[in-house]
């Protein structure tokens, strides 16, 4: 038996795969380094595999990691698809969404923390902390409601 079986080549292609995945990102290569590996399996368990079958196995094996990929896995990935209607309006997003004050409204007017950043705010007066949901958008500003 040599140093290294037929399996231990097809681990070890797909680990090269697999790296170049990761090194290349666009999931294209990682399905395929799945198909060598599950293809080392194939030779692990039938020692006596021919090359010509190896190569055949790991054609269809890759194939099929692909296509579970793209019919199966792919469309749970995906986001939900927006309309477009308010894609370039941030703040038209916001709406219904809850955020928590970080200088209170005095005056109707106050800071929320909106991610990591700051949205000035319009409503009743609130303290500082008090959780508001956004009713709607002026501008910049978003309209909010103390949150139910």
């Amino acid at each position: 038996m040599s140093l290294l079986s037929a399996h231990h080549l097809w681990w070890l292609l797909a680990l090269l795969l697999i790296g170049l995945e990761v090194a290349l990102p666009g999931y294209f290569l990682l399905w395929i380094g799945i198909g060598a590996a599950a293809t080392g399996v194939l030779a692990w368990l039938v020692p006596g595999l021919s090359l010509l079958g190896q190569a055949i196995a790991f054609a269809v094996l890759a194939f099929l990691a692909c296509a579970v990929y793209a019919w199966m896995l792919r469309p749970k990935l995906r986001r939900t698809e927006s309309t477009g209607e308010r894609l370039n309006r941030r703040g038209a997003q916001m709406v219904g969404r809850r955020y928590v004050l970080i200088e209170p409204i005095v005056n109707g007017r106050g800071k929320a923390r909106v991610g990591d950043g700051e949205w000035l705010v319009n409503g009743p007066d609130l303290p500082l902390g008090a959780t508001v949901e956004v009713v709607g958008v002026d501008g910049n500003t978003l309209q909010v409601r103390p949150a139910a």
